[in-house]
């Protein structure tokens, strides 16, 4: 593969580049997503994978790269004649921007011309020119909600559909799909992961000769890359050589009843859901076979495979730390070893048999992270008296109630706040501003229909012009930023409510997730206040930052708000479509700094000022309470609420909406 970067200078490339190479042997195995830092030839390796796929024969003049041995029926450029003479070309790989619409992915249908003229003018997108090669996504967890929904339908079924008020188009779209994604930036969506045949993780070296080497080769590239390209050739041809002596071969590979047993045992063992798992191990396992030159699937192969398709599929919220342990996969594969007939006795692993998985060793519950002493106070006392204590464990997350943005906004689709935007529930009309994108069909009828006398309509259509042509406004979801500021002090430094606090927050994380929001995080103790977190979309770095949360000092609550506002401020300026919801986790207490309490009401009235929605969670405890998180929330312009209301199925939630909404 011509690359200027030396395999063996990034960990894991070795890993990639197998299954780059399985992929080229066995299509079926279904992709695979490249995840790492940046700047770890992630993509260089991806697109060094084209110039080892064999070439494609297609249908002369077919936009939609039809087989001439076997041609699509519904092919929209079709029919065409069954075992025809065709012609070759280069396996393409196509790349899908982040931002590109969903035009640009399914293809575009001109309905102007197929109202007025009964045409079906539809232009291919990039899913057709993906069809029998490569689509290519690079920063793929950054990929808007609705081109993922158009990604996985074609990759389940094979076919795009495009439909425009009832008039469709369809053709084969069937594509290796491989992404590659910085987990800095955010994780994808489970249902995409699976989607993924097998995952890769990729790091840059620390050794200083490998990162020599690295440098050496992409100057010398740079320098000259048609020399460069010829120094490898001879590589490249070999390795070429050996994925067609593959391909050749893997039919001939036999994966016998104790490998089919391996694997089954290796998927239940780890707890993978359904059963695409197995499916893409045993597909894995054979190519590793066909690449080895062999027609036997051996447990090395199995293992293998299991390295390589299970541990995206083991992550059950993005808090979870991908991987697999090795230790737990060398036993169930030694316990499920044996020959190719079952056991007659029954004791490989049936129902009362020897055979079952031992359970693994989840070791103590508490493995010491955060488990201090309260006396085991670190570094020097914060201002105020209160010494700083250790970080504590987060409580466990729960299902929280939905918080949302008042109003109606236009930012980045999601799952939060209402919002004009591509997809959702129709709510009007309007005149198009560029090319129609979503057709109003009751409302172009309206407008066409009075002119139809002067335009000399003789017959039983109509006659629709542009300027009738209406463009459906649609209603859905936004995600937004959510901002946490949260409250570090002394007065929660208690350990148990810290704990239920630092739950709680991680709760508000996990449906920042599901919702598909950006999120920050502020935290404020002693004198001053720090962003913990800039806005992002991994809310597993801000699970990281809050697990590794100290207390203690006095309560600076004006200055956490101030830099929450400068935070915000800032963002505005570089999302300026994306709306805020700024959740502040305190007491309501304020201690720091001079007049405090004014000092903190004059800069949540800067909230207030501006119309950013504030939700206080209030974290006062104990039988006699102050009420000052509910009179800070009342200087933010927004809501409060205690810990328990903050619980979807909490009844005292419930029993306050109805007050309110009554009231």
């Amino acid at each position: 593969m011509t690359t200027p970067f030396p395999f063996t200078a990034v960990v894991g490339q070795d890993d990639l580049r197998l299954a780059l190479l399985l992929n080229a042997v066995s299509p079926s195995v279904g992709g695979v997503l490249v995840r790492g830092e940046k700047g770890t030839a992630k993509s260089t390796a991806v697109r060094a994978l084209t110039s080892l796929l064999p070439k494609v024969a297609v249908v002369p003049g077919c936009r939609f790269s039809c087989d001439p041995a076997s041609p699509d029926p519904g092919c929209p450029d079709g029919p065409h004649e069954g075992g025809g003479g065709g012609t070759s070309r280069p396996a393409r790989m196509v790349e899908l921007p982040v931002g590109a619409s969903e035009d640009r992915l399914v293809g575009a249908l001109d309905i102007e011309r197929a109202l007025a003229e009964g045409v079906k003018a539809f232009e291919p997108g990039l899913l057709a020119a993906a069809h029998r090669g490569i689509l290519y996504v690079d920063e793929v967890n950054l990929l808007h909600d609705h081109l993922v929904d158009l990604l996985l339908d074609a990759a389940a079924m094979g076919a795009s559909y495009v439909e425009r008020e009832g008039v469709s188009v369809r053709h084969a779209a069937r594509f290796l799909l491989v992404g590659t994604m910085n987990p800095e930036e955010g994780e994808l969506r489970p249902q995409l992961l699976d989607r993924f045949g097998l995952t890769v993780e990729v790091a840059a070296s620390r050794e200083p000769d490998q990162r020599v080497e690295v440098v050496r080769r992409r100057l010398a590239y740079d320098d000259d890359p048609a020399g460069f390209a010829a120094r490898w050739a001879d590589e490249e041809a070999a390795v070429q050589q050996r994925v067609v002596a593959a391909r050749e071969l893997l039919p001939s590979v036999r994966l016998g009843d104790a490998a089919l047993r391996q694997i089954a045992a290796t998927c239940a063992a780890f707890e993978v859901d359904g059963m695409r798992a197995d499916i893409v191990m045993a597909r894995t396992a054979t190519a590793l076979a066909a690449w080895a030159g062999r027609t036997d699937v051996l447990a090395e192969d199995v293992r293998q495979a299991a390295l390589l398709a299970l541990p995206h599929r083991r992550r059950r919220n993005p808090f979870d730390a991908p991987g697999l342990d090795e230790d737990k996969l060398d036993q169930t594969l030694e316990e499920f070893a044996g020959d190719d007939d079952p056991d007659p006795d029954g004791d490989g692993g049936g129902p009362g048999g020897g055979g079952g998985q031992p359970e693994p060793d989840e070791g103590p519950a508490d493995d010491g992270a955060g488990a201090a002493p309260p006396e085991a106070d670190e570094g020097e006392p914060a201002p105020g008296g209160a010494g700083e204590q250790s970080p504590v464990r987060a409580a466990e997350p729960f299902r929280t109630k939905v918080l949302s943005v008042p109003g109606i906004g236009e930012g980045a689709a999601g799952r939060r706040s209402r919002a004009r935007t591509e997809h959702g529930r129709t709510t009007g009309a309007r005149r198009p501003e560029g090319a129609l994108t979503k057709l109003h069909l009751a409302a172009t009828v309206r407008a066409a229909a009075p002119h139809q006398r002067a335009r000399g309509r003789s017959g039983r259509g109509l006659v629709v012009r542009r300027d009738d042509l209406r463009q459906a406004t649609r209603e859905g979801r936004e995600g937004n930023l959510v901002l946490f500021v949260v409250d570090a002090s002394g007065s929660m430094a208690a350990r148990q409510r810290m704990s239920a606090v630092k739950g709680a927050v991680l709760s508000l994380l996990l449906d920042a997730y599901q919702r598909r929001d950006k999120v920050g995080l502020v935290t404020f103790r002693g004198s001053a206040a720090e962003v913990a977190l800039p806005p992002t979309s991994s809310v597993d770095a801000a699970a990281a930052r809050l697990e590794s949360l100290p207390t203690g000092g006095r309560t600076p609550l004006a200055a956490g708000l101030l830099k929450a506002h400068d935070v915000l401020r800032v963002e505005r300026l570089r999302d300026p479509a994306r709306r805020a919801l700024v959740v502040v986790v305190t007491d309501g207490r304020a201690t720091g700094g001079p007049e405090p309490v004014a000092l903190a009401a004059r800069a949540a009235r800067l909230f207030a000022a501006e119309g950013i929605a504030s939700v206080v969670v209030d974290c006062e405890s104990g039988p006699v309470r102050l009420g000052l998180a509910g009179q800070l929330a009342g200087e933010l312009g927004g809501t409060a609420v205690t810990l328990d209301e903050l619980r979807a199925d909490s009844i005292a939630g419930l029993v306050k909406d109805v007050q309110r909404r009554a009231a």
